[in-house]
């Protein structure tokens, strides 16, 4: 048996959730008794059960002090990664990449934890999965983050141009006011942990680069952090030529979902690129799943029933 005591300040309303929702959630969980009176939380049981249940309320009580409300996703992230994996919550919590307006950015979930990693590690990382997992998002924070602490001088962002299975037709405007629509995934993403008016002089500068991939053929990328969104509709030959941009003290980041392939013949860019370069020191391949959605609860569902599980 171990008695947890909840620090000072520490608000057991929103640990145990409105009407006991979570505490229900997380006694379903585990095969252990809770038992929760005032700020005290016991737990009997398994051993190894306990120990469990135990670093899952010490986060919990962590996220209450930092003024987070959990949540029953979050709680159910939490649960598959003690279920699923030795890593602690703490690994998630104590990887802060980014923080903007007073709001952490890290990650949620095991395989997130693993992309940031390898991100770190490799000079080149895929990061592979369903829709809501992230993948963008956490790869353009390690970007800004790398610009801010003056690790590289620029961030280009690329994607190639594809329609999503509907013809457009005749765009009017400028070149770039014609590629616009495409590439706005990526304006969005930036624009949440950046404030509007820096993000404007960092594209006006050229501090920040947002490309269609067509437009990086000759091009070579030093002390930079380039990033290739919507893989999954690149060519084997577009692949080959975004991967040789690579210059000196640079990272890429190669984001997709092969499932979302809106090339009529398949993402063949990734799967060419995974068969030839899987076994290269320096460049890593990570998969993300239906356990790494981070969006509405029911965006796992969806993935999860296109699988097929």
């Amino acid at each position: 048996m171990k008695t947890l005591k909840a620090p000072h300040g520490v608000d057991m309303a929103l640990v145990t959730g409105m009407n006991d929702e979570l505490l229900r959630q997380i006694e379903e969980a585990f095969d252990a008794r809770i038992t929760v009176r005032g700020d005290e939380v016991a737990l009997a049981g398994d051993e190894a059960e306990v120990d469990s249940l135990a670093l899952l309320f010490n986060d919990l009580f962590k996220q209450t002090l930092a003024g987070e409300a959990p949540t029953m996703q979050g709680v159910s992230k939490l649960v598959g990664l003690l279920r699923t994996t030795e890593m602690s919550p703490s690994a998630l919590r104590n990887d802060i990449v980014l923080t903007y307006k007073g709001k952490a950015i890290r990650p949620k979930s095991a395989g997130q934890k693993r992309f940031l990693d390898s991100i770190r590690a490799n000079s080149i990382t895929f990061g592979l999965g369903p829709a809501g997992t992230g993948k963008t998002f956490l790869t353009c924070a390690m970007a800004v983050a790398a610009l801010q602490r003056k690790e590289i001088g620029r961030i280009v962002l690329t994607r190639p141009i594809v329609e999503a299975g509907e013809s457009l037709g005749f765009l009017p405007g400028t070149m770039m006011e014609k590629v616009d629509p495409y590439i706005r995934p990526l304006y969005d993403a930036l624009f949440e942990m950046i404030d509007a008016s820096r993000a404007q002089r960092y594209l006006e500068d050229g501090t920040i680069e947002i490309t269609p991939l067509a437009f990086m053929r000759g091009r070579t990328f030093n002390d930079s952090f380039v990033i290739l969104d919507e893989a999954q509709n690149t060519t084997p030959e577009q692949m080959k030529m975004f991967l040789t941009r690579l210059g000196f003290g640079s990272n890429m980041v190669i984001t997709g979902d092969e499932s979302q392939s809106d090339n009529p013949r398949g993402p063949l860019g990734v799967q060419s690129a995974r068969e030839k370069l899987s076994d290269i020191a320096g460049i890593a391949f990570c998969e993300l799943s239906g356990a790494d959605v981070v969006r509405n609860s029911l965006v796992a569902k969806i993935v999860a029933a296109y699988e097929g599980r």
